[in-house]
């Protein structure tokens, strides 16, 4: 399978899973567009992908602002004409935060980084996502998940990281499957996956557990959800690597979806028309 001609952007690129499907995806000949907050780390990141034949270009950007995503779209939008590929993979562990922590913009610091960017950043790439055939969306949670309480969301009542992460993770959940029926109509497909478990990764060891995965694993699974053929026009999925499998009962409550959505349109500012 080769990518040639395919432009493909990928958060949280400069570690982990992330760099590992950078490094696959520049190989198999994408431009592969590498967003990372770190610049010395990127720009290393690029460099191997360049020294390996590939096109690469970094993006800075902190996601705990909305204006930093913001930022990030506008310079995606202004070097590229098109995206066939956006894998929102960046995030934040419950072991990378000491007690409960805000965003740039006052949400709770993982409910903003692991859910609100991507939300925000894929309402303002949905242009360049139309402009590539059979464009795919890939949203890396988790089998971690745990119910919104929409009474609190952003937990400012018996905090945990732990909880946090989990209802950051089902909320990419929830939005997947909220927005694939309009999305599918326009030929994007958008799907949502927990690459492998307790992957070999600074966000696991910053955990204090003994890895029980690979990074490739988790590569395996991001990738055949980004530009596997097997995966043509399916949309809407939850996958547990790489087999489709059930997620928290509240991904599945139209109630429950509706609700995070217009949520997350007040607190983006995002017109609801966007999604179609």
């Amino acid at each position: 399978m080769r990518l040639d001609g395919k432009t493909i952007l990928i958060t949280g690129a400069t570690d982990g899973a992330g760099r590992r499907v950078a490094g696959r995806l520049g190989r198999l000949g994408a431009r592969v567009l590498v967003h990372g907050r770190d610049e010395a780390r990127g720009m290393q990141v690029v460099s191997d992908l360049q020294a390996a034949g590939a096109e690469a270009t970094f993006y800075r950007a902190d996601l705990s602002s909305l204006a930093e995503v913001h930022h990030l779209a506008d310079a995606v939008r202004k070097d590229h004409d098109r995206l066939d590929v956006l894998i929102n993979n960046a995030g934040l562990g419950s072991g990378s935060v000491p007690g409960r922590r805000e965003s740039a913009d006052g949400h709770e610091l993982l409910f903003a980084v692991n859910y609100l960017a991507g939300f925000l950043l894929t309402a303002l790439l949905l242009p360049l996502l139309h402009v590539g055939a059979a464009a795919r969306i890939v949203n890396v949670a988790s089998a971690g998940q745990e119910a919104i309480d929409f009474d609190d969301v952003m937990l400012t009542r018996g905090y945990s990281g732990g909880r946090a992460y989990r209802q950051s993770k089902l909320a990419q959940i929830l939005f997947t499957f909220d927005i694939a029926p309009a999305l599918k109509k326009a030929g994007i497909t958008v799907n949502c996956l927990h690459p492998a478990t307790y992957m070999d990764t600074t966000m696991v060891r910053q955990l204090g557990v003994t890895p029980l995965s690979s990074v490739d694993d988790g590569a395996d699974a991001i990738m055949n959800l980004a530009v596997a053929p097997e995966m043509e026009g399916r949309s809407g999925l939850y996958f547990n690597g790489l087999r489709e499998a059930r997620a928290d009962a509240q991904a599945y409550d139209v109630a429950a979806r509706a609700k995070l959505r217009e949520l997350s349109l007040r607190l983006t500012g995002v017109a609801a028309e966007v999604w179609g």
